[in-house]
């Protein structure tokens, strides 16, 4: 999923992000210095498509837009077997490999680009515009969709409780008000898996704002907080993009034999351990096993995603469109019987609905999806925030100049 993964609008990344300045980039302290530094920078940013986004010349990053797309396309695939999977073996081998590593690799990079998220007002303000209000306009829309199309009239609107792709929504407004916290702690990976550990095995933590996911996930975002680009780059050497093709190979026999003798809600990471029925003591375990595992993955993922532009590259910045609208289309098919189509539980009709799944998340995340869907996705909502001190100060100062500029 992003954002979704997610995103994943938004002509930023799918997951709204707070990009902070490339690594090994200080600001300059004397005249003598900064051409060193400047030199340094130039060298730095030349390499960019193995580097985070170059924020003094406005550019985006290949390789980070390439994989919040693949992860995106993966996200809609994964959901289009769904309702497929039980009746092949073959496929829900796949859908559990996928769901090891898909929303893992959304979380990290957007963990990644949360690095510089502070108090900021400006940042404050495109946290409330790129994810809260995206999550109120979507928890209500797919409540009101289901009500409707899916025949359930008594189905509750509750923003408390998030609904089928929201979720992540929720979880990235949580995860990135506490950035600063985590930024402040000395071992931040480590106790971030002791909560997800301790989630495991707390039933009673309940279902508001899917708080077992928020905090099961949580490690994956804490990873990419303590994340540098020069991490991304030592998983895209060549040597690991061939050592994830067995990699791979291995996951998928697994995944089949896993099959029949394990519960694929381990993967949703969205239960307590006494609700999946396992010994109390398996959940933390669980947690530590599914964290190595989704890492070696994702590692595997990362490795093959392209750094260069694509022809889907652009699509990257819209992967929260593709991420938040997909949702409708499979919970309408589901709602209207397609998946109970035979020709769809045959080998062929899986591969079709792959492509068609794939097809049409990626003409979600397209620019004209975007300028429709950009009074839900990206509010300006200047109206609804105060005018921030310092910028008033600034644009005082700027008048001030010109008037004082003679005719």
């Amino acid at each position: 999923m992003f954002h979704a993964a997610s995103s994943p609008g938004r002509n930023r990344a799918p997951l709204p992000p707070a990009q902070s300045p490339a690594d090994g980039v200080p600001s300059p302290r004397s005249p003598r210095n900064r051409k060193n530094r400047q030199s340094s920078q130039t060298s730095h940013t030349s390499s960019s498509s193995q580097s985070a986004p170059n924020r003094q010349s406005g550019q985006r990053d290949a390789f980070f837009d390439n994989a919040k797309y693949l992860a995106i396309v993966l996200v809609a695939m994964a959901h289009a077997w769904e309702p497929l999977k039980d009746d092949s073996r073959i496929l829900e081998g796949v859908y559990t490999v996928v769901y090891t590593f898909h929303m893992p690799a959304f979380i990290i990079i957007s963990g990644f680009f949360s690095r510089s998220f502070d108090m900021r007002p400006d940042r404050l303000k495109r946290l409330v515009t790129g994810v809260a209000v995206p999550y109120i306009v979507f928890e209500t829309a797919y409540s009101v969709f289901k009500r409707v199309v899916g025949d359930a009239p008594h189905a509750e609107i509750s923003l408390l409780d998030p609904w089928y792709l929201t979720w992540f929504l929720c979880a990235l407004f949580i995860w990135r008000m506490t950035t600063p916290l985590w930024k402040l702690v000395r071992h931040p990976l480590p106790l971030a898996l002791g909560i997800a550990m301790l989630a495991s095995v707390t039933p009673d933590i309940g279902n508001d704002l899917d708080l077992q996911r928020v905090l099961q996930f949580l490690p994956y975002f804490v990873l990419g907080l303590c994340m540098k680009p020069e991490h991304f780059r030592l998983v895209r050497r060549r040597s690991v993009r061939i050592l994830a093709v067995p990699v791979f190979t291995v996951a998928l026999a697994v995944g089949w034999w896993a099959v029949p003798r394990m519960n694929t809600a381990w993967f949703y990471h969205r239960d307590a351990v006494q609700e999946l029925g396992a010994p109390w003591w398996t959940g933390p375990v669980m947690v530590l096993a599914m964290f190595g595992c989704s890492l070696l993955l994702t590692a595997c993922f990362f490795a093959w995603v392209p750094g260069r532009s694509m022809w889907f590259t652009a699509l990257g910045s819209g992967t929260l469109y593709g991420y938040l609208l997909h949702g409708f289309l499979i919970k309408g098919g589901d709602y209207a019987g397609w998946f109970d189509h035979p020709a769809l539980h045959r080998p062929l009709g899986e591969i079709l609905l792959t492509v068609l799944a794939a097809a049409a998340v990626t003409l979600l995340c397209t620019r004209p999806v975007q300028r429709i869907f950009r009074f839900a996705m990206e509010p300006s909502m200047e109206w609804a925030f105060k005018r921030d001190a310092a910028e008033l100060a600034r644009e005082r100062e700027r008048g001030g100049r010109r008037e004082k500029v003679p005719a």
